[in-house]
């Protein structure tokens, strides 16, 4: 079940601006990866659902989470039908994100009151995951859909819209102020953020550090 509400993850991605992206087989690497994010001052972190038994890997990596980083909002992307999004609320997932809008998925996630995030990547779909009862849209691929200036676009007609793109998000102060001053709610990070660098050499001081910044960064550019 989850811990957090949806109303809570919502205000903690605009809190904090910056969601981690992130999968390993190993459930060790992932306790690293958390726990490194989580001191750099990031509190919502989507696990990627990829790979063999990775349900396995979350729900080992979410037990961890409630004991080691409490205050860390763990959800789980790349969900694309209902069945798998049961299963993920089953293993205490706090949130659920995908490529795509596909409303069963909404109807799964709004019957327990879990925050739902569909990837969007026109209006017409923006309007219509918000009818649905999502709070925070997703759009991706980022970059591709448009990029900034598309954000920008909507957020015209939609003032209301919560949006957070995955996808051409970097962790540089260049990249980041264009997604923020364009409108977004916060942005979800991946590669660009936990790099193979600092995977291949399980620098995990320097992913705090550079999640620190990132985080930093993040939060002045959205006031």
């Amino acid at each position: 079940m989850a811990r957090f509400t949806r109303i809570e993850v919502a205000l903690k991605m605009k809190e904090t601006g910056i969601v981690p992206v992130f999968y390993h087989k190993d459930v060790e690497v992932c306790k690293e990866v958390l726990k490194a994010c989580y001191e750099g001052g990031v509190r919502v972190f989507e696990f990627t659902n990829r790979g063999d038994y990775a349900h396995e890997v979350f729900a080992a990596l979410n037990k961890y989470a409630e004991k080691e980083t409490p205050e860390m909002i763990l959800g789980v992307g790349s969900i694309v039908d209902a069945g798998t999004t049961s299963l993920y609320i089953q293993l205490g997932a706090n949130f659920i994100v995908s490529p795509v809008l596909n409303p069963e998925m909404a109807k799964v996630c709004n019957r327990r009151k879990i925050s739902w995030s569909p990837g969007c990547g026109s209006v017409t779909e923006i309007s219509y995951a918000e009818e649905l009862g999502s709070e925070v849209v997703k759009i991706f691929p980022g970059s591709q859909v448009g990029g900034p200036s598309f954000v920008k676009g909507v957020k015209g007609p939609f003032p209301w819209c919560s949006i957070m793109p995955t996808g051409g998000v970097e962790p540089t102060e260049e990249n980041l102020s264009k997604w923020f001053e364009s409108g977004v709610h916060c942005v979800g990070m991946g590669s660009q953020l936990i790099t193979k660098e600092i995977l291949q050499n399980k620098d995990y001081a320097a992913l705090q550090a550079s999640v620190s910044q990132a985080v930093a960064l993040a939060k002045r550019l959205s006031k």
